[in-house]
């Protein structure tokens, strides 16, 4: 037995409350390596008098990757306490103990010491990580809203383009785009099915997408006011849709009335201490050229000059933004917060923005932008997900790069898996481009084929799924700012094949969401040659099945249940290259 590989950390995510008294226990060990793995656990107080050290019982297999196996049993306590440890059977009939003093050869000496234990001193509600539960039910769609619609030409800036005057938008382009013409097509949204709209920053700010803040009190008059706001928040949630905006707190802009005071009265300025400032004078004289980011005297965000960073271990900076963070959930009735750059900010200030916002809003949703693993922003106290791009960009790698095989994918989608707490997972941001990306089309070389399935593949997964505006009706675009095209309004102009494809899914999603939202996932089938992939999805009540077939042969799938979906011009039990079916039954018939 690798006794190297067997991990299991307390307190973690392999050691936490799922629901109120429903614990949930992982371990990992190597590969194959192991053959049963059993829990033995019972109250801390009663191990000598009940001798529960003689009982055991058994985990399951939960998941595989490349390196580890990665088992799992749910349990409760009648006093609200635990204390359990492992015991390994090993292929080659090796036996071990292990807890938390260690690993030891198995005996009755060793299982009958209480301080060879795990614990869990108490099952703290309070503690619990508690995910909304209405995101789980929520397919997102994201507004860059300066190119979603121009409802009201009369809030134009100087400059405004003609919405189709570019097939590639600039850096400084500008084409109207405004609140008003989001609540022009809000029964669109109804139409396309999606409840939750997740908005690019919508406060005033020089620039086309709004990161450069100037004031966050107000709304960028480009897009409208403050009314006009408000009446969108209403008539989006009387169509039962959440409101997501984007909170930019890494930084300001630098025509922000802060930063100009600073430039305006260098190191006697009141606001000298918001920012990280190494020596002055502060003004750069390059405006943006990428060189002389490099060189100012202050810290920005990545090398941009014009977004100077906030230092948020500053009092009067964090009233500041907690104050902003929560004027729009109590004045607005916002859902959620996506915050911008989360990463470079401190956990001390992130801690206080959950508990400010929650405070208003119990099941208000915090979700952080981090392109990297993120346990430790996702232990229960300051965000509920992150953008899941480490997860999606792996199902990319396969379906659209085609750089890694079918194994090698779902290797590292149930390592991401394995991070987190499963009411983490259930609640993830997956999303296949956007605003940052370039668009799924494009990277697809718009083969529609390529790119529907990728979408089919990430809405069964676990997590919220979100589109990017414009990807359902076949809109293409590389990189920033390429990804930033106005939105294709006319219908003969729009791919209509694409936009009936994606409601089909998006319903899909809600008709199976109780499954799909938090019933288990497991991989039955992968087979790297054929680049074939099948798995299910399972909960008490039904069982829905997936096959997708990346490759360039026809591939047969054994028809147990009724075909929901599909992608395939062949019969019924097979799957032509590129193509994909999904299966449901039952468990209650």
């Amino acid at each position: 037995m690798e006794k190297a590989a067997i991990l299991h950390r307390p307190d973690s995510e392999y050691a936490y409350l799922y629901e109120e008294n429903n614990f949930h226990i992982r371990l990992r060990t190597k590969k194959g390596d192991v053959q049963t793995v059993n829990v033995i656990k019972g109250d801390p107080y009663l191990i000598t008098e009940d001798k529960w050290y003689l009982d055991s019982e058994p985990m399951k297999l939960l998941t595989t990757t490349e390196q580890f196996d990665y088992w799992l049993i749910e349990t409760n306590a009648a006093f609200k306490r635990l204390q359990y440890a492992f015991q390994l059977i090993g292929k080659d009939g090796e036996e071990v103990f292990y807890g938390d003093r260690g690993l030891f050869d198995f005996s009755e000496k060793v299982i009958a010491k209480a301080e060879n234990y795990f614990r869990m001193p108490y099952f703290q509600e309070i503690d619990r990580f508690k995910a909304p539960k209405w995101v789980k039910e929520t397919i997102w769609y994201q507004i860059f809203p300066e190119r979603f619609a121009n409802g009201d030409s009369s809030n134009d800036p100087e400059g405004t383009l003609s919405w189709k005057s570019k097939e590639h938008p600039g850096r400084e382009d500008f084409f109207g785009g405004d609140l008003q013409g989001v609540i022009d097509h809000l029964d669109y949204l109804v139409d396309l099915g999606i409840n939750g709209i997740y908005f690019c920053p919508i406060f005033k700010a020089h620039s086309n997408h709004k990161y450069d803040t100037i004031d966050y009190y107000e709304i960028d008059p480009d897009f409208g006011d403050k009314e006009l706001f408000r009446r969108l928040v209403d008539e989006a949630h009387k169509r039962g849709i959440k409101i997501m905006l984007d909170a930019v707190f890494n930084h300001m802009g630098y025509e922000s009335p802060q930063w100009q005071d600073v430039v305006k009265n260098q190191e006697k300025s009141p606001y000298a201490s918001w920012f990280h400032i190494h020596s002055y004078p502060v003004a750069f004289g390059t405006n943006g050229n990428e060189e002389g980011a490099k060189t100012v005297s202050y810290d920005t965000f990545a090398f941009t000059p014009r977004m100077p960073k906030l230092n948020t271990a500053n009092p009067e900076v964090q009233d500041y933004l907690l104050d902003i963070a929560t004027y729009w959930i109590k004045e607005f009735n916002i859902d959620a917060w996506r915050l911008d750059v989360a990463n470079e900010v401190d956990h001390h200030f992130w801690k206080k923005f959950y508990q400010e916002t929650v405070a208003i809003k119990e099941d208000f949703y915090i979700l952080g932008e981090i392109w990297h693993s993120s346990q430790s922003w996702l232990t229960g106290d300051e965000f509920h997900a992150v953008m899941n791009y480490a997860y999606t960009e792996t199902i990319e790698n396969f379906f659209v790069e085609q750089s890694i095989s079918a194994t090698k994918m779902i290797s590292g989608l149930n390592e991401q898996l394995m991070l987190y707490r499963q009411q983490t997972n259930e609640v993830m941001f997956n999303m296949l481009d956007s605003h940052d990306t370039a668009r799924l089309l494009t990277i697809a070389e718009e083969d529609k084929a390529v790119a529907q399935m990728t979408l089919a593949f990430t809405f069964l997964q676990h997590g919220s799924p979100c589109i990017y505006y414009g990807t359902e009706v076949g809109m293409t675009g590389e990189n920033d700012p390429d990804c930033r095209k106005p939105m294709i309004w006319e219908k003969e102009l729009q791919d209509q094949e694409f936009l009936a494809f994606t409601k089909e899914l998006i319903q899909l999603r809600k008709q199976y969401q109780e499954v799909l939202s938090s019933g288990t996932l497991e991989f039955i089938q992968a087979d790297d040659e054929k680049e074939f992939i099948g798995f299910k999805r399972e909960n008490d009540k039904q069982v829905l099945t997936a096959y997708f077939n990346r490759g360039n042969q026809l591939q047969s799938y054994p028809k147990k249940a009724e075909q929901i979906l599909a992608m395939s011009r062949l019969s019924e039990d097979q799957i032509q290259e590129k193509g994909f079916v999904v299966l449901v039954e039952s468990k209650e018939d």
